[in-house]
This record gives C-alpha cells, sequence and structure tokens, in this order.
C-alpha cells in the first residue's frame, strides 16, 4: 500500500469517542510491551508516530490511526500488566469486549505475541476471546523474531502454533522491527480483508 496521509483520529476510552467515519478498522491486540506500536510504526514508515514506550501498560486507551481515509489501524490497550488494580483489569476487559463484539466497523482483531516466549495464558485467553467474535481464522503476528537465534526461530513459531492451537485456517506471520521480515505480508494480509470487506 501506498501511504501518502496518516494521522491519529482519536485516543478513545468509551464507544461514543470511537470514530464516525465509518472506515474499515484493523485492530491489533496483545501483551503490554509486545511491540504493537512498533509494529504499526514499521507498516506506515513511521519511526515514532504510533506512541511507543519502554513502560509496559503505558497504552490505556484505543488509539485509531487513519491511513489515507481508507482504513484506520486499532492500537489496543495491552494486557496481562501486573501492575494494574482489579478495577483497571476489570475496565480494560470491558472496553476490550464492548469493542470487539459491537463495533461494526471491526473487520479483524490480529493478535500480537512475543516471538521469543511460550504464549501465556492471558495470550491463550485472547486468542479464545477473538475465535468467539471471528468464526473466518486467526491472524497471529510472532513479534521481535531479530531477536531470536536463526537456529532457534523455527522452534519458537512451532512452539507458538502448538501452543495457541492453529490450524490451517490460522496465519502465523513472523515479523521484525529491526528489518522489513513480515511487513509486505502482513500489509498483503491488510490488503485482502479491506477487499473482501468492500466485496460484502
Amino acid at each position: 500500500m501506498n501511504i501518502h496521509n496518516v494521522n491519529l483520529t482519536v485516543s478513545a476510552v468509551r464507544p461514543n469517542q470511537y470514530p464516525k467515519m465509518g472506515l474499515p478498522e484493523i485492530a491489533f491486540a496483545g501483551r503490554s510491551n509486545v511491540g504493537k506500536s512498533s509494529l504499526i510504526n514499521k507498516l506506515l514508515n513511521r519511526k515514532q508516530f504510533a506512541r511507543v514506550s519502554a513502560t509496559p501498560g503505558k497504552t490505556v486507551t484505543i488509539n485509531f490511526y487513519n491511513i489515507d481515509d481508507t482504513i484506520h489501524l486499532v492500537d489496543l490497550p495491552g494486557y496481562g500488566y501486573a501492575a494494574r488494580s482489579k478495577e483497571e483489569i476489570k475496565k480494560w476487559g470491558n472496553m476490550m469486549e464492548d469493542y470487539l463484539r459491537d463495533r461494526e466497523e471491526l473487520i479483524k482483531t490480529v493478535l500480537l505475541v512475543d516471538s521469543r516466549h511460550k504464549p501465556t495464558k492471558d495470550d491463550i485467553m485472547m486468542l479464545e476471546w477473538l475465535r468467539a467474535y471471528d468464526d473466518s481464522g486467526v491472524i497471529v503476528i510472532a513479534t521481535k523474531i531479530d531477536k531470536l537465534k536463526k537456529s532457534a526461530i523455527e522452534d519458537n513459531l512451532n512452539m507458538i502454533w502448538d501452543t495457541l492451537e492453529l490450524g490451517e485456517e490460522d496465519i502465523l506471520v513472523p515479523f521484525s522491527t529491526k528489518d522489513d521480515e513480515g511487513k509486505i505480508t502482513v500489509w498483503d494480509i491488510i490488503n485482502l480483508l479491506i477487499t473482501a470487506d468492500d466485496e460484502e
């Protein structure tokens, strides 16, 4: 995709703050600090457009990034950050469930996991959540693949595949923000999703 204009439409905490432009939305979910903002920056060829924080759990809003008035890429708040209070976790859960269940513009939510580690119980729970709202197969991006030794990549991807119990209809994409690995594949997937959504 040739990108000309990108902007942050809104950082929302309530459904009445979500954009009303009717653009299709691709959302990115994952643990705190898994690299959602970094991935969005890489996709958009911008170094610090999506806000990247070294502090896990920093993103507590749903951030909608407008790409050429064609699509919104949506950065969802990270989960699994232990320092959050029970009240904050409940609020996060309600926000996420409302968005995933009720947002008509949402055409796909992509799960990000850290390629260096076995997916956590929270990752598995999130994947089950996504399957509950979308039965067309899940898309998982394994981030930080450049931090693995080349000899470990295949084993780690197999571990992720097996732990998340992925199947033939699912997609697992290794991704690195250090180089362009996975970038073209993710854009190809996004373009296919937009095209399929237009045909419905």
